[in-house]
């Protein structure tokens, strides 16, 4: 048990105890439904990963990686993996919302928690205006071939591309899906799962038609003349984006029925799947057209299949898709946003009164409102190539956070009870850490100063507002035995 004494002598590096978190999230005030079954958990992290990532990303990587975007997509997945152990390991130990934020509170302290959490507003928040902005496009080549109507490119495009001035359909998206999230956590669920099932179908179906003209001669050459294998770390930098989402599974910790047993599963399910998803699909989208003809499209695989394959048709169906997958990764990571910052407000680090939950509902109506409102505008006018530079680096330093406190909650608390663990710790933790401090080396230095930038700010915060109103330094927590209802 820490003491309000301990508590005041360990200062911003107090850690708080896991009961005590778990206590939390039986507050009338704050408590939130479990709602969510094992299904609906892995097409959680589904809806996040698979996006705008695979729908987009190859045009742009392969152009460093060449046919080797195959070794790319691994490399990526492997740094990932290690990670996802680590996730799992720590969202079935301690099974409250926050994800990171949370663990690190557990483990390294509150300070810790703080910068990871405000990493990680920037990692979703990022995210979610990054994503949005593809959708105006995708929407608009649709109804032009269908319907042959299209909006405006001034009201259609992000600020400063093809004469964007204010995306709307991005703007519309965020609040759609902020309208969905409110509705109730079950509702939101059921609509991602069919979402994913839909991009899972689009993509199967890529992969039906595109292996019909897979030639092996377009694997030949397998680097790019001068870049070599340089050349496909850098495509995994960038491939790394495709492959963020399955930490936010973890954000639902506290809506799960079975947190203990599901949760894990899901992480690590959602991330295998999606990974051999990938490489099926990279494999598919080279093996029809050679890669200099896929780089630089924004839509690689419907140019894959209609210059490649021969299928004109199948074009409209994968920007169905792309819609579909873009829509249900907003909603993921507004879901997730939602949850970290309800976890901050509870914890008094944020203004408490946004993490109220709505009665009728079991959600927070209100701060799901203000994201909303937020990331909209955020969408609508900034362009797409200012605000995505950020996520990847925010993320591995949240990845390298995790990893971290797997570690150190193996020597603090070895004996805690938890349904799964990382094996060959503290290799496994290790070799996570290197493969995510390898891929952010590889970032542009402007990534790096804009990212620490951030984080001064984030600490000024902390210090006028977190460190003054935090509920454990005001000695409002004990830790006293707690259980959660139904879990296991």
């Amino acid at each position: 048990m820490a003491s309000v004494d301990q508590q005041q002598k360990t200062g911003v590096f107090a850690t708080k105890p896991i009961d005590v978190l778990v206590k939390q999230t039986q507050d009338k005030d704050t408590q939130l439904k479990r709602a969510v079954g094992a299904l609906d958990l892995t097409a959680l992290g589904l809806g996040a990963i698979i996006g705008t990532g695979i729908f987009v990303i190859i045009g742009e990587a392969i152009t460093d990686s060449g046919p080797s975007i195959v070794l790319s997509f691994m490399l990526a997945g492997i740094t990932c993996v290690f990670s996802a152990l680590a996730f799992a390991e720590l969202s079935s130990a301690i099974p409250v919302s926050g994800s990171a934020y949370t663990y690190t509170y557990a483990t390294l302290g509150e300070l810790a928690a703080w910068i990871i959490g405000w990493d990680l507003i920037l990692e979703y928040g990022v995210s979610i205006a990054g994503v949005a902005i593809g959708w105006g496009a995708y929407l608009n080549e649709l109804l032009d071939s269908l319907f042959g109507i299209a909006l405006p490119k001034s009201l259609a495009n992000p600020p400063g591309e093809e004469g964007g001035q204010f995306n709307l359909p991005a703007m519309f998206l965020v609040l759609a899906v902020s309208g969905v999230l409110m509705v109730g956590v079950r509702e939101s669920a059921r609509t991602n799962t069919i979402m994913v099932f839909i991009k899972l179908a689009v993509l199967t179906l890529f992969l039906v038609l595109g292996v019909t003209a897979f030639n092996a001669d377009n694997f030949s050459p397998f680097f790019v003349e001068g870049q070599g294998i340089d050349g496909t770390v850098t495509a995994a930098t960038l491939i790394f984006f495709a492959y963020i989402g399955f930490d936010a599974v973890s954000t639902s910790s506290e809506e799960v029925k079975e947190p203990g047993r599901d949760l894990p599963r899901a992480i690590i399910g959602s991330l295998g799947i999606a990974t051999v998803l990938y490489i099926l699909v990279a494999v598919v989208a080279t093996g029809a057209l050679p890669f200099d003809k896929l780089k630089g499209q924004d839509a690689p695989l419907a140019t894959a299949l209609s210059e490649g394959a021969g299928f004109d048709w199948a074009a409209n169906i994968i920007s169905f898709g792309a819609l579909v997958a873009i829509t249900s990764v907003v909603l993921t990571l507004l879901y997730g946003q939602s949850r970290i910052l309800f976890s901050m407000s509870r914890d008094g680090l944020m203004p408490r009164r946004v993490a109220h939950v709505n009665k009728r509902t079991q959600t927070p109506v209100l701060l799901i409102g203000v994201l909303g409102l937020i990331f909209s505008l955020l969408a609508a006018v900034v362009p797409l190539a200012e605000i995505v530079k950020l996520v990847n680096i925010g993320t591995l330093f949240a990845f390298i956070v995790v990893n971290a406190g797997v570690w150190i909650l193996g020597h603090t608390n070895p004996d805690m009870e938890r349904t799964y663990r990382v094996p060959l710790v503290p290799l496994f933790p290790i070799i996570g850490i290197a493969l995510c401090v390898y891929l952010a080396t590889k970032l542009e230095a402007e990534t790096w100063l804009r990212f620490i930038v951030w984080m001064a700010v984030g600490l000024v915060i902390y210090a006028v507002y977190g460190y003054r109103h935090s509920r454990l330094r005001q000695g409002e927590v004990v830790a006293p035995d707690a259980e959660l209802p139904g879990a296991s």
